[in-house]
């Protein structure tokens, strides 16, 4: 099994021979990361690349020209459209029932019928399950065993070269099921493959990857602007994502392990930053004011961990490009927890924590891309997020909210319909039969309010089915 990636970090690092342990570290690590969230399964992050270190270490390589370039941020990609088969594969043999997403942007195609792809449980250079997107007008989930490939469900979708889509895959068992672009495409049964790596496989064609991420949790992949598949339902409802499972257990408040102060301001952060559960405390005034500065400043790709935000907690967490915040709490939210001001069209992830009395929301999204929530707990806020409706720059802004919980708080979260937003929910924990699911405005233009024009699930911007929502 390959070693060395830091669980939640958007890219993959190489650990010191401290971590010569392997898996046994990572089971303590994840052990001590549910007794402090009360036994919380949270999503771990397995693996993670953004290329941004500007090389592709950790990949092995078969067929194709590969290399990192730069494509508004750097990317890897495979650049010989007469390659029959190229591949990079990642990752470890043993793993098992895992999700793997990435942003993926064919770029050429040489004849009819190719493809980009991404793989799961590759257990040699020719056997996977692969999402691929075919030139000829489809999405499909694959079983690729050498030359044999079994279509085990897809939809029609016109892939066009130069547009990115957003593709996931999660094998479980022997259930397989993929997204592209935050909606299923496919899902079917097939026990080839137990275990294998993931693979990032084109086929006499020449295509783009970024943000690779492997977690062990399943569920609709963020979506990235772009065609989205036209899979059969019944107009004005929600597709059908993937199958909501029991929720885990409703986290624990921890408890700090001492107190840390912030003498110089707001703390830089850039890599991985491991509070050991201390409470950092105090910068503002902890009211609404939105002159107040951060506790947490994270560079693009940065995460945070581990951390208890004392009040006044000023405004939080700022991200400037896209991050993870994991076990990360709000004893009192002043302006707002985190606010997400990445540009780069990724995905930034609120990993398990948890916050407390927010005014207004808790989480804020001014840039563009997508922000994932999963394993959380709120309560008494306003809403938990906030899709910007009157900042300078009026984006299309994505969410995606699984496994929370939510206690006297009046919206789960605000989007823009007329900007393109999405909100997606699964396995929603609710206290009251009054708080709303998703709540849908008309942004407006920097200096004026957004319009409220609706509310509730409608299969364009807000997704959820009854099913996805549990009453407590």
């Amino acid at each position: 099994m390959k070693h060395g990636y830091i669980p939640g970090h958007r890219r993959a690092r190489r650990l010191g021979t401290a971590a010569a342990g392997g898996t046994a570290l990572l089971a303590l690590l994840l052990a001590a990361l549910m007794s402090l969230t009360g036994g919380v399964a949270l999503a771990a992050t397995l693996f993670s690349d953004n290329f941004d270190d500007g090389e592709a270490s950790g990949w092995t390589k078969s067929g194709g020209d590969w290399s990192v370039v730069s494509d508004g941020s750097s990317v890897f990609q495979q650049g010989k459209v007469d390659s029959e088969l190229a591949r990079q594969f990642g990752g470890s043999t043993s793993w098992t029932n895992y999700t793997v997403s990435a942003r993926v942007k064919p770029t050429g195609f040489s004849g009819s019928g190719r493809y980009a792809a991404l793989g799961a449980r590759s257990t040699g250079s020719s056997t996977r399950y692969q999402l691929a997107l075919l030139n000829s007008g489809r999405a499909e989930l694959q079983v690729v065993d050498g030359s044999a490939v079994t279509v085990i469900g897809g939809v029609n979708l016109a892939v066009s070269t130069g547009t990115w889509y957003t593709l996931q895959l999660t094998v479980s068992g022997s259930t397989l099921t993929g997204w592209v672009n935050g909606q299923q495409v496919g899902s079917g049964s097939s026990s080839q493959f137990a275990s294998g790596r993931i693979v990032l496989v084109t086929s006499y064609a020449t295509a783009r990857f970024d943000d690779v991420v492997v977690s062990d949790a399943g569920g609709p992949a963020p979506t990235t602007a772009g065609p989205a598949p036209s899979a059969s339902r019944t107009p004005g409802t929600s597709p059908s994502p993937a199958p909501s499972s029991n929720p885990g257990t409703v986290p624990t408040w921890p408890t700090k392990s001492g107190d840390a102060g912030l003498p110089n301001g707001t703390i830089q952060v850039s890599g991985v930053f491991d509070g050991g559960m201390k409470r950092y405390c105090c910068i503002g005034d902890g009211g609404q004011s939105e002159s107040q500065d951060p506790m947490f400043e994270l560079a693009n790709g940065a995460t945070i961990k581990n951390v208890i935000l004392g009040s006044p907690a000023g405004d939080g967490i700022h991200c400037l490009g896209t991050c993870t915040i994991q076990n990360v709490w709000w004893e009192d939210v002043g302006e707002d927890a985190a606010t997400f001001l990445q540009t780069n069209g990724g995905t930034s992830y609120i990993i398990g924590g948890g916050a407390k009395s927010a005014s207004d929301k808790v989480f804020q999204h001014n840039g563009n891309g997508t922000v994932n929530i999963s394993g959380f707990y709120v309560e008494n806020a306003g809403k938990l997020y906030r899709a910007c409706g009157n900042c300078t720059n009026s984006y299309q802004r994505n969410v995606v909210i699984d496994n929370v919980w939510v206690k006297s708080t009046s919206v789960v979260a605000g989007i823009n319909t007329n900007w393109g937003d999405t909100a997606r929910f699964t396995r929603i924990n609710v206290y009251s039969t009054s708080t709303i699911i998703c709540d849908k405005y008309k942004g407006a233009p920097k200096g004026s309010e957004p319009t409220h024009i609706g509310s509730g699930a409608d299969g364009v911007n807000c997704f959820y089915n009854p099913t996805d929502i549990i009453q407590r």
